[in-house]
């Protein structure tokens, strides 16, 4: 038992282990011919084996091997070597059984045969391995000088073109061509004199035009590995011409590691590090915002360490797809499978719900969780799949943020105060907005906190300013990106640049909830207690009925869209809420029945006049529904009367109504062009100095 114990324990203390297949070296390969050989002529002698069967078995060998070494191309010294071995090897023996194998001059002599045997292995072995590495180095010089001569036509092609369109005269050290196929990376010093990189990054356009690159392609300046190094990322192929489909590798991702939200023009993965960075993502209608979306979603989906919760308040559609997969069709979970996000809220109330919950948990961890940052010496809770990270989708949220409407705003609140204290408590925000206009990025806590930023342009020019989206960064067009799903994208790591977004689809978004049921994380005890019963109870069919209830009625609005209507006396047009379509011929019947109940039961008042000075009305006044009632559009409507035969512009009639009613130029531009169609108004002029007159002094 001792023996046993000691033996594995030499063996676990790391003692000498044999390796039985492994090839001789020059010691190992003489001990074996000489031991070999000795062994052989010891037997040969005492049993007096024929010497002819020695010399046919060496000769034999020296034939085998001379085939196997011209076989392996190996030289000629090494063929010589392996053939005289075996000859002297089988010569000794002969000799050594005739004349006796154990005298001191056959032991001497095969002692001396066995250093020669080693010495000359050694010097082979090296030989050989010259041999091989020196063809290597052939091969790879003749690759490098193919590569170099390519790669020295592009750097004086693009030192020629550099000095020719901004006036600097660089020193390009290394070109690097990308693996994709799609274009390389010119690495340059730039001259002295306290030249930066920014001097040919203004002048990109020039620089991709000058170069004649394909559309889509282009030519970025970024810093260098110091300030007096730029390197050049030139694209020769579009990719973003291209639907590129989500990938399907759902395998496990994390907050800390970055979520891939698409790739750049080199066909390399962006990724947006969301731990502490909140992100703004904006897009008109038909640029790939929704998909964008979407995109976003499946990469916190297959995070291990992060919950997503989802505002959409039109009708919630960005997280339905999401969420449907895990139940039935009477809201029950099914087995085996989670939503995809964790929250969804489609009205105002259960917006409410989760925000104030999102705040109370913020506010709860900071407490909760002091001994662990303490013990992990930080002052940003320790995310993990323990403690998960939860980010908020909010889709066209930088709408609701710069909103007038009074439900909005509170939504609008809550909002930014989660992304005001949340930040180390692992919470952060993904806004989405319709456009880069002054009045969604007018909010200093959202341009200082949102630092990874999207802009699918689609080739839209109109409310897509990239210099407010991305300051300072210079030489970004909207025809740039002309392709759905394409744009521009920065983050603090990378300067914004262009890049393509995938195409996902209900089926894939589908398969990623039920690939990623297992990774979900589940919200920390501390933060659910925080959170409270709306937390607990947010997938409870009688909250999720929205999504199954497909009858037109304002109930299908959410809960946000239905008031209890006041009590006593009045016109019930709720009665004809769940009456059936009546048929063509009788639609004018109806109007005229509608009608006569009102006049019956209200007096109606005359159209609004332009003048301030209005007769005083009796009774109901339905001209109150009319859009031109509107406070401001009323405002407006007025200022453009006010301005006689001369008429008026959009900013001159913003300007007026921005204190007290907030109204941006370009819904007052809406408001005039919806005028000159319906002949309230008359344009004059165009471009900078058109202006609009009201009909009654045309």
């Amino acid at each position: 038992m001792t023996t046993n114990t000691t033996t594995k324990n030499t063996k676990d203390a790391g003692g000498p282990v044999w390796d039985w297949a492994a090839g001789h070296g020059p010691v190992t390969g003489a001990l074996s011919a000489t031991t070999g050989a000795f062994a052989l002529a010891a037997t040969g002698a005492a049993t007096g084996m024929p010497p002819g069967w020695v010399l046919t078995a060496g000769a034999a060998g020296a034939i085998g091997h001379t085939v196997r070494s011209l076989r392996d191309r190996l030289s000629a010294r090494t063929i010589a070597m392996r053939s005289a071995t075996w000859l002297v090897g089988a010569g000794w023996t002969t000799w050594a059984m005739t004349t006796g194998p154990l005298t001191w001059t056959a032991l001497g002599s095969l002692a001396v045969i066995g250093v020669g045997i080693g010495t000359t292995t050694h010097t082979t072995l090296l030989h050989e391995e010259a041999r091989e590495l020196e063809a290597l180095e052939a091969a790879d010089r003749q690759v490098a000088a193919e590569l170099s001569a390519e790669r020295r036509t592009i750097a004086a092609e693009w030192v020629d073109r550099i000095q020719r369109v901004c006036g600097i005269t660089l020193r390009v050290l290394a070109v690097e061509m990308w693996p994709t196929g799609t274009g390389y990376t010119i690495d340059a010093e730039l001259p002295p004199g306290g030249t930066t990189y920014g001097r040919i990054a203004q002048e990109a356009a020039k620089l991709s035009a000058d170069a004649r690159l394909p559309h889509g392609c282009t030519a970025t300046a970024g810093p260098g590995i110091d300030q007096g190094r730029v390197l050049i990322d030139v694209t020769t192929k579009n990719v973003l011409e291209q639907e590129v489909v989500y990938p399907s590798d759902y395998s496990r991702l994390s907050i800390h590691t970055g979520i891939p939200w698409g790739l750049r023009t080199n066909a390399d993965e962006i990724r947006a590090y969301l731990r502490e960075q909140c992100a703004l993502v904006v897009g008109p209608t038909g640029s790939g915002k929704t998909n964008m979306v979407h995109t976003i979603l499946a990469g916190f989906a297959r995070a291990e360490d992060v919950l997503t919760c989802v505002i959409d308040l039109n009708a919630g559609s960005a997280g339905l797809p999401w969420a449907r997969p895990a139940f039935d069709a009477n809201g029950a979970p099914l087995d085996g499978v989670r939503p995809g996000i964790d929250w969804l809220a489609a009205s105002h109330d259960e917006a409410l719900l989760m925000l104030n919950a999102l705040v109370r948990i913020a506010k709860h961890r900071k407490t909760a969780y002091q001994d662990l940052m303490t013990q992990a010496n930080t002052d940003l809770l320790p995310i993990s799949a323990q403690i998960p990270q939860i980010m908020l989708v909010v889709d066209e949220g930088a709408e609701i943020l710069s909103s007038n409407d009074r439900e909005l705003k509170k939504i609008a609140a809550l909002i930014l105060e989660v992304i005001r204290i949340a930040r180390a408590m692992g919470i952060r925000t993904v806004l989405t907005a319709l456009g880069a206009t002054s009045s969604v990025l007018g909010n200093l806590m959202l341009r200082r906190e949102a630092k990874i930023r999207v802009a699918l342009t689609g080739g839209e020019k109109e409310g897509m300013d990239l210099g407010k989206q991305f300051p300072g960064s210079r030489g970004l067009r909207p025809e740039q990106a002309p392709y759905k799903g394409s744009g521009f994208m920065g983050t603090p790591e990378s300067e914004p640049g262009l890049f393509k977004s995938w195409r996902i689809l209900p089926d894939q978004i589908r398969d990623i909830v039920n690939a990623t049921a297992g990774i979900h994380p589940t919200l920390d005890g501390p933060s659910a207690k925080a959170a409270g019963t709306p937390y607990a109870t947010r997938w409870d069919p009688t909250r999720t009925q929205w999504m199954r209830d497909h009858t037109l009625t304002t109930s299908s609005a959410g809960p946000a869209s239905q008031s209890a209507a006041p009590s006593g006396s009045g016109l019930n047009l709720s009665a004809l809420r769940d009456q059936q379509p009546a048929p063509a011929a009788d639609e004018d019947a109806t109007v005229r029945a509608f009608m006569e109940q009102i006049d019956a039961q209200f007096g109606t008042a005359p159209d609004p006049q332009p003048t301030s000075e209005r007769p005083a009305r009796q009774g109901l006044n339905l001209s109150a529904l009319r859009p031109e009632t509107n406070a401001a559009r009323q405002a407006a409507l007025q200022l453009l009367v006010d301005a006689g035969a001369e008429g008026t512009g959009a900013s001159a009639i913003s300007r007026a109504l921005a204190e007290e009613h907030g109204t941006t130029r370009q819904t007052v531009a809406g408001w005039l062009k919806e005028w000159a169609e319906s002949g309230e108004a008359v344009r004059v002029g165009e471009g900078t100095k058109t202006r609009y007159v009201h009909r009654r002094y045309t």
